[in-house]
């Protein structure tokens, strides 16, 4: 899979941007603030019709204008397809083909995308609605069936919450609807529960080889999925599903006082275990580093299983935050493998790890100048 084109109008700094790209690896150079992430960014949300900077779609549009548009033209095995997306107050509207598409789910997949930028690097170490968050992204994108049950499970989860905040002023005769929604939650909750099982016990299979391999098989990298329900049901979705319906039943008077959901997959976790110690509370800087990068390499080989095409990557600014021997290990395994967007504000050293030239951009206050030559 490859973006050969992208077009920008009215999308952060750039007023109008018309712009080709290389197979291989793009460098876009420049200084900082010149929109070098910016660009990033417009890839990222012609990919999934969302920012990774922002949830507000009005920062996306220059505050001169009042809709901002990303076009791009992908080229996969299959053929080349077109990709639009406007964006204004009013909402978004994507296209594929030039055909409007009536939802969202149907849109995401078309282009797919591994954003890889230092804030990545606390994947480990940071929060578990951030790692929620990426397998949510990043299987949402591989798995049209994964995106739908997480969409069908994130709107009867707010109902569901909504209705025990209700809850709070009527009578138990009132459980009957609180019956129906969690019998909906833990339906579509099995569905994700069981899929991210599946895909991360491919996702480890590859960055445990990756992992050894930059750590000089000193240390050996596995995943833990941490939820609530017990390891003996995590076996198939009717078992799951039955499990999340008795903790449902269990907890309904904590619940109650709570007035929020307490159990299912927005509560779960993905644990890294590096040599049987969990990482992100026992792990170096450097273990915690490597086992990200890990983790981004081996979602390359994993995309690629799971959709017969190589996805897109972009590097914002990764390399400064990476020292020399992950540096290299990045570099050569991207190379010649999938094509890149690389963020730098400096050639130093780029040019000496990667094998063949890339194709190098230097960006200007929303202005491109293209130069083939390092």
């Amino acid at each position: 899979m490859k973006l050969t084109e992208l077009s920008l109008r009215h999308f952060r700094n750039y007023e109008a941007l018309d712009v080709s790209f290389g197979p291989g690896v793009n460098v876009l150079l420049g200084e900082n603030a010149q929109g070098k992430t910016n660009l990033l960014e417009a890839i990222y949300v012609l990919a999934l019709a969302r920012s990774h900077r922002t949830s507000n779609d009005r920062e996306l549009i220059n505050w001169q204008a009042d809709n901002a548009q990303v076009l791009g033209r992908v080229e996969k095995a299959a053929g080349t397809t077109p990709l639009e997306l406007d964006l204004s107050k009013h909402g978004k509207r994507a296209k594929v083909n030039h055909l409007e598409q009536g939802k969202l789910s149907n849109y995401v997949g078309q282009l797919n995308v591994i954003l890889f930028a230092p804030e990545d690097l606390a994947l480990v170490k940071g929060s578990p609605q951030g790692r929620r968050r990426f397998m949510d992204m990043e299987f949402g994108q591989m798995s049209h069936k994964y995106l739908y049950n997480l969409t069908q499970y994130r709107a009867i989860l707010r109902q569901r919450n909504k209705y025990l905040k209700e809850l709070g002023t009527k009578k138990q005769s009132d459980m009957v609807l609180l019956d129906v929604l969690s019998d909906q939650l833990a339906a579509y909750g099995a569905e994700i529960v069981v899929s991210r099982l599946t895909l991360l016990n491919q996702l480890e299979q590859w960055a445990r080889g990756i992992h050894e391999e930059i750590s000089q098989h000193r240390e050996t990298l596995r995943f833990k999925y941490a939820t609530s329900l017990p390891e003996a049901t995590l076996t198939d979705v009717d078992t799951v599903y039955q499990a999340l319906m008795n903790q449902y039943s269990e907890r309904r008077e904590k619940e109650l006082y709570q007035r929020t959901t307490l159990v299912g997959p927005h509560r779960d976790d993905l644990k890294f275990i590096v040599n049987d110690k969990d990482v992100s509370a026992f792990g170096s800087q450097g273990q915690q580093r490597t086992t990200a990068l890990s983790v981004k390499l081996a979602e390359i080989d994993l995309m690629q299983d799971q959709t017969g095409e190589y996805p897109v990557l972009l590097l914002d600014d990764v390399l400064s935050e990476l020292d020399d021997m992950r540096q290299t290990h990045l570099l050569t395994a991207i190379q010649d493998k999938v094509q890149t967007f690389l963020t730098t504000t400096s050639l130093s050293g780029v040019a000496q790890k990667l094998i063949h030239q890339p194709k190098i951009l230097t960006i200007s206050d929303g202005h491109i100048a293209v130069d083939d030559e390092v």
